[in-house]
């Protein structure tokens, strides 16, 4: 329902039961059923509201949403380069390091979900490739089978470049305490001063010809999906 309020949940807590007397005591049986009417009260309401249709709105799984509002480029031609994040959009359970790694603080099976905005300025179309790597910067740091490979067409014309949105997703392991970052390599690197290739492109906040927000370089989240077996 539109506008309806999620009122917190609480979780319930074992009743605190009366020492019993020696003799039966009536006075005793009425505070030992009372206590246990509020607890079983209790657990009740919880186990109501998480059975809900709504139930899922009170649950809370690690998850991090990053971006970068700059332009980025490859270090070198084939060359592995770490990509690189400068806003924490959102976030629990991950710390994003300055050397554009994220730590997990918690266990489990994760999914990362990323958009990157390639450009490509050369009159030839040019292939970017963007894999994951845990705990280290070398390719023994590898994620099996997390490379995705992006073709990105010649330019449109003499000085106006084509674009090309890379989006994938990746499931895999972090135990807590891995750091996992996202890399990428091109064929033909454009530099910053001038040279012609594939890079990551940004865009400010647009008021003409169109009103629309910035363009992040790259922007992802990483996702909870399930507790380690």
């Amino acid at each position: 329902m539109s506008g309806e309020k999620t009122i917190p949940l609480r979780p319930s807590k074992a009743p605190n039961l009366p020492i019993g007397p020696v003799e039966y005591s009536q006075q005793y049986q009425d505070q030992f059923s009372n206590a246990l009417r509020l607890y079983f009260a209790q657990v009740d309401n919880f186990n109501g509201g998480l059975s809900g249709t709504s139930g899922g709105s009170f649950l809370k799984f690690p998850f991090i949403s990053a971006s970068y509002s700059d332009d980025q480029y490859a270090t070198a031609n084939n060359t592995p380069t770490i990509v690189q994040w400068d806003t924490l959009d959102a976030g629990s359970g991950f710390t994003l390091n300055v050397d554009n790694t994220a730590t997990a603080q918690f266990s489990g099976i994760y999914k990362i979900t990323y958009s990157i905005q390639f450009k490509n300025n050369t009159n030839a179309i040019h292939d970017a490739t963007v894999w994951l790597r845990i705990n280290g910067v070398t390719p023994a740091a590898d994620v099996l089978n997390s490379a995705t490979i992006f073709s990105v067409p010649a330019r449109k014309s003499a000085g106006v470049p084509s674009f090309v949105c890379g989006y994938s997703e990746v499931v895999f392991q972090l135990t807590a305490g891995d750091k996992v970052g996202l890399w990428w390599g091109t064929d033909q690197a454009a530099t910053s001063g001038g040279t012609l290739g594939v890079s990551m492109w940004h865009q400010p906040i647009e008021t003409t010809p169109m009103n629309h927000p910035a363009v992040p370089s790259v922007i992802g989240s990483i996702t909870f999906v399930s507790a380690v077996e």
